[in-house]
């Protein structure tokens, strides 16, 4: 088995073992020890240091993966991770005067309803460094194809040191103060084991730092460089959208709200985990159709990973929607969180419009049409820093929720016309997708009148009627998927199996 092959499946399964830590952590010790005020607090600062994290790395991330084979000669890297380490400390040193200009108006914004975030403002340049260097550390070890370790670190070792900060302060051990310092520091413990595994690499070597600027300059890629970091610092925005949302809902409606909203899109996060896996099997496939002009097969891929997106993501979410009760009926002080149902369903619809129509950026960033990308992204971004400055003071939780559904439809609606008219043609939606939306609409009325007729006449206790539930709503949805032939890919997978399980009780 190749490098590539390991270091992918041991990834895979750092994920998931994060994704496990993460679920008992969310559900059963942050709901249970930390108020919800407390709970937003710890998501506005870490979304605030995602967000700007992101700008001050100056497009720094892709540009490693895009520019280190020019710099890779044998086991001499001239320098090129000096280059991966200034570029983001100059973008953080942008993002911290920027935020140190503008600290009181931001204050400001937030004294009123969420005044427990002004009171750790200045730990957050921190933690925006932490996260920052964090993210450029792992990078620079997956060129190096190892990845293993730095996603332990990232997926599993800062859950693992955030459980603990949220143990001690949920028993009492240390103050609040201590807490946010201990949340904060856990992001900086994690940098630091990434960095020390990098050296490790590379055999403690500190002149990987030291830039060969003869190099730089002889390769003639300065230029190309700085207009990728550029086009790319710009791009980073559309991938986190949805950060906007807690930013704006602490300042407008508290941080109590915030914490209520904060579990909710970690369940409605469940709904695109099958995209990363699809997405990524996808993009070269549709690159190199692109790259050959070959636009009835870019047609058909397309077709193919969006229908097929929009089917798991669907199926996700509906298995989510019809336990939500159920979920929130388990958790600790789950009543406290049950007002989010709703921000669930709409972020989860958010997810099902995202992973779906992925595929149409993907298109057009693999096409010469590329640039055309950064208008998209500027509206996407003006559209969700509208729509939540407008929504959350109607809707609140769910104002937020609203906003980033329309701006992606927005978004992608602006994308499928590009591809319609610019680029052969190309039209991702199918007779399939039809389907399965009139199949979903069909099991939203089945799950109505289960849970007002059946439910009650079964009198079946909370987890028993859930684990019914799930079964014959699931089972039916399954039936209607296959008997209506949303997807022949999916018909032809349940076929084959089918003969295979036949065989196998036919030899016994």
């Amino acid at each position: 088995m190749g490098i590539i092959a390991r270091q992918s499946i041991k990834g895979a399964m750092a994920n998931y073992l994060g994704v496990a830590i993460g679920f008992v952590t969310t559900f059963f010790v942050v709901t249970r020890m930390l108020t919800t005020e407390e709970v937003g607090l710890t998501r506005v600062m870490v979304d605030a240091a995602m967000l700007f994290s992101a700008i001050a790395q100056l497009g720094t991330n892709a540009s490693i993966v895009r520019f280190f084979p020019w710099f890779k000669s044998g086991g001499n890297h001239h320098g090129f991770f000096g280059l991966a380490m200034l570029l983001p400390l100059a973008g953080f040193a942008l993002v911290g005067t920027v935020l140190l200009l503008f600290r009181g108006r931001i204050e400001a914004v937030y004294s009123v309803n969420s005044p427990l975030l002004t009171d750790y403002f200045h730990l957050l340049p921190m933690l925006i460094f932490f996260v920052l260097y964090l993210t450029v550390f792992e990078t620079c070890s997956s060129v190096l194809m190892r990845i293993t370790v730095p996603k332990m670190v990232r997926e599993v070792g800062v859950r693992l040191f955030t459980l603990t900060a949220y143990l001690l302060y949920g028993y009492r051990l240390v103050t609040l103060d201590a807490f946010v310092w201990l949340f904060c520091g856990g992001y900086g413990l994690a940098m630091l084991l990434g960095l020390f595994y990098l050296l490790k690499i590379e055999h403690f070597r500190l002149g990987i730092f030291r830039v060969d600027w003869r190099h730089l300059r002889g390769t003639g890629l300065a230029g190309d460089m700085v207009r990728y970091t550029l086009f790319m610092t710009a791009t980073v925005l559309a991938g986190n959208i949805p950060l906007f949302n807690s930013l704006f809902l602490g300042a407008k409606v508290g941080l109590a709200l915030t914490g209520v909203y904060t579990i909710a899109s970690y369940i409605a996060n469940v709904v695109e985990v099958p995209y990363r896996s699809l997405g990524a099997i996808s993009r070269p496939v549709i690159a190199t159709a692109v790259k050959e002009g070959d636009w009835a097969e870019v047609k058909r891929m397309g077709r193919q990973v969006s229908l097929h997106q929009m089917m798991s993501s669907l199926v996700i979410l509906y298995i989510i929607y019809i336990n939500l009760d159920t979920l929130f009926a388990l958790i600790p002080n789950g009543e406290d969180y049950a007002g989010g149902k709703m921000v669930v369903v709409v972020l989860g619809l958010s997810k099902v419009l995202n992973t779906s129509l992925s595929v149409c950026t993907d298109i057009l960033n693999f096409s010469k049409h590329y640039a055309w990308s950064l208008v998209y992204i500027a509206v996407l971004t003006l559209t969700a820093i509208g729509l939540n400055n407008v929504l959350i003071d109607d809707g609140a939780i769910e104002g937020a929720a609203g906003a980033t559904l329309l701006a992606y439809a927005i978004y992608f609606a602006l994308l499928v016309c590009h591809l319609q008219m610019r680029l052969g043609g190309v039209n991702v939606f199918s007779l399939g997708q039809a389907k399965m939306a009139a199949v979903m609409v069909v099991m939203t009325a089945a799950y109505m009148g289960w849970t007002a007729v059946v439910e009650p006449a079964l009198g079946l206790g909370l987890i028993g009627g859930a684990v019914v539930r799930t079964a014959v709503l699931g089972g039916l949805l399954a039936a209607a998927v296959l008997g209506w032939k949303v997807s022949p890919t999916v018909n032809a997978m349940a076929a084959r199996l089918l003969p295979q399980r036949n065989s196998k009780e036919n030899k016994k």
